[in-house]
C-alpha cells in the first residue's frame, strides 16, 4: 500500500522519470493517473458553462449547445495536431535529442497559431451565419451571436492548450499538461458567474476564453523556463519545412479519426430519435454521456501507451515499446472490467439520477447496460489505436475507425433497428460489437509490427 500511494503521489507530483528503462508496469501508471486527470478536467470546460448558462434561459442554453457541436471541429484540429506534436517529440526524446524535440514542439505551435488565426477569422465574420447554419431560430441567433462569436474567435487557446499538453506528453511530463487543466478549468469556474452577472452569456464566453487562456501562459512559461524535459528557445521557431511536412502529414490523418467518430455518434443519435422518439431519445442521451463519462480512464491508458511506443521507438527499443503496450491494454482490460460490472449492477440509480420520467428512465437503463457490456474492447482498442498514433502511424487508425464505425457499425444498427424486434435496443447493440470488431482488427495490426518502420 505504501509503495502504491508514494507511486500515485510521484505521478502527480511529475517527477522526471526515464520511460525507456525500468519497470513497465510503474511507467504506465506515472504516465496514466495525470493522463486521466487531465482528461476528465478538459470535460469540466463544457459542463461549468452548461451549468451557470442554464439559469439565462433556452436561448442561453441552445446557444451553448450549438456553439459546442460547430467547435467540435476545433477540436478534431486540435486533436489532430496534438497527436503528431506527441509523436514527433517522443521519438525525439527516446533518442535522448531534447533540442530536436523542442524544436518539433516549437514548430507545431507556430503550426497551432497559424491555424487559428484562420479559424478565428472565420469565426468572427461568420459567427451568426453558423449558428443559423445550425438551425438556430433567429431570436437564438439574435441573443447568441456574440456568445458563438467570442468562443470561435477564441479558438487559439484551445489549439494551444490542446496542442502544448501534447509535446509535454511527448516528453512524458504529463504531470504538468494535468496541471495546465486545473488552473484554466479553476479560473473558468471562478469567473464563470462573476461576468455571466455582469455581462449575461456573453460573460461565459470571457470567462471560458481567460480560463483557457491562463492555462496557456502557464504551459508557455513552464516551456521557455526549461525545468522540465523540454526547454524551448527562440530559434525553434525559425521555420523548419521538413518538420512541419512531418507534423502536417502525422495530424491529418488524426484530426480525421476524431470526425469519423463523433459523425458516426450523430448517425447513431438521429437514428434512435426518428425510430423511439423523444423518450427514447432523452434515455439514450443520458446513457451516452455516462458512457463518455466512465470512459475517461481509458482515454488516460491509452495516452500512456502513445508516449511509451513514441518514447521506446526513439531508444530503438522496439520490443520495450510492444511490451508496453501489452502491459497497458491488460491494465485497461481490468479497468474497464470493474466499470461494467459496477454500470450493468447500478444502472437504474445512475440514470436515475438524471431523471424520474419513468419511460426516460427505462430507456436509459437499457442503454446504459447494453453498451456498458462492451466497456472492455472500448478500453483495449483506444490502448491499440492510440499505440500505433504514437508510433506516428495516423493512417492505419483512421481506416479502422471508417470501416468498423461507417461500414459496419452504422449499417449494422440500421439493419437491427429495422429489420429486427429490437428496436431502438439494436442501436445501443450494435456500438459493443463493432468495438469488438475494432479490438481485433487494431490487435492483429499491431501485432504485425509494421508500426516499428514509421519515420516521422
Amino acid at each position: 500500500m505504501q509503495a502504491t500511494l508514494s507511486l500515485i503521489k510521484r505521478a502527480l507530483k511529475g517527477e522526471h522519470h526515464d520511460y525507456t528503462s525500468g519497470r513497465i508496469s510503474e511507467a504506465v501508471i506515472l504516465l496514466a493517473i495525470p493522463m486521466i486527470l487531465e482528461i476528465g478536467l478538459e470535460s469540466v470546460f463544457a459542463v461549468v458553462d452548461m451549468f451557470f448558462v442554464s439559469g439565462l434561459g433556452q436561448n442561453a442554453i441552445a446557444t451553448v449547445g450549438l456553439t459546442e457541436s460547430v467547435i467540435t471541429l476545433v477540436y478534431s484540429i486540435a486533436i489532430g495536431v496534438s497527436t503528431a506534436a506527441t509523436a514527433i517529440v517522443a521519438r525525439r526524446i527516446g533518442e535522448k535529442n531534447p533540442e530536436a524535440a523542442a524544436r518539433a514542439g516549437a514548430q507545431s505551435i507556430l503550426l497551432s497559431i497559424a491555424l487559428s488565426i484562420v479559424m478565428g477569422a472565420l469565426g468572427f465574420i461568420f459567427a451568426g451565419d453558423i449558428l443559423r447554419l445550425m438551425g438556430a431560430q433567429e431570436d437564438v441567433i439574435r441573443d447568441g451571436t456574440p456568445f458563438a462569436r467570442i468562443m470561435l474567435t477564441g479558438c487559439a487557446p484551445i489549439l494551444l492548450l490542446f496542442l502544448i499538453n501534447g509535446i509535454f506528453r511527448g516528453a512524458g511530463d504529463a504531470a504538468m499538461a494535468m496541471k495546465s487543466l486545473w488552473i484554466a478549468s479553476g479560473v473558468n469556474i471562478v469567473l464563470c458567474p462573476i461576468l455571466i452577472h455582469y455581462f449575461g452569456l456573453t460573460g461565459a464566453a470571457i470567462a471560458t476564453v481567460l480560463g483557457r487562456s491562463t492555462g496557456v501562459v502557464y504551459q508557455c512559461y513552464h516551456l521557455f523556463k526549461g525545468d522540465g524535459s523540454l526547454r524551448l528557445r527562440r530559434a525553434d521557431f525559425h521555420l523548419d519545412l521538413p518538420i512541419m511536412k512531418s507534423l502536417t502529414e502525422v495530424a491529418w490523418p488524426a484530426s480525421i479519426q476524431f470526425l469519423i467518430g463523433s459523425g458516426s455518434w450523430i448517425v447513431l443519435t438521429r437514428l434512435i430519435a426518428e425510430t423511439g422518439g423523444t423518450a427514447a431519445s432523452a434515455g439514450y442521451q443520458i446513457a451516452f454521456r455516462n458512457f463518455v463519462f466512465f470512459i475517461l480512464p481509458a482515454w488516460g491508458l491509452s495516452n500512456a501507451a502513445a508516449t511509451l511506443v513514441g518514447q521506446n521507438l526513439g531508444a530503438k527499443r522496439f520490443d520495450r515499446a510492444e511490451e508496453s503496450v501489452m502491459v497497458t491494454a491488460k491494465f485497461s482490460a481490468i479497468f474497464m472490467a470493474a466499470v461494467t460490472i459496477f454500470l450493468v449492477a447500478l444502472a437504474r440509480p445512475i440514470v436515475g439520477i438524471f431523471t424520474h420520467d419513468e419511460a426516460v428512465l427505462a430507456y436509459g437503463v437499457e442503454g446504459l447496460r447494453i453498451i456498458a457490456s462492451g466497456f472492455i474492447f472500448y478500453g483495449v482498442s483506444m490502448v491499440f489505436t492510440q499505440a500505433l498514433n504514437g508510433a506516428g502511424d495516423t493512417k492505419t487508425p483512421t481506416r479502422l475507425n471508417f470501416f468498423c464505425f461507417w461500414v459496419f457499425q452504422t449499417p449494422l444498427a440500421y439493419l437491427l433497428v429495422k429489420h429486427t424486434s429490437m428496436g431502438t435496443a439494436g442501436v445501443m447493440t450494435a456500438i459493443p460489437i463493432a468495438y469488438a470488431l475494432m479490438t481485433a482488427v487494431a490487435w492483429y495490426v499491431f501485432r504485425k509490427g509494421k508500426w516499428r518502420d514509421v519515420k516521422v
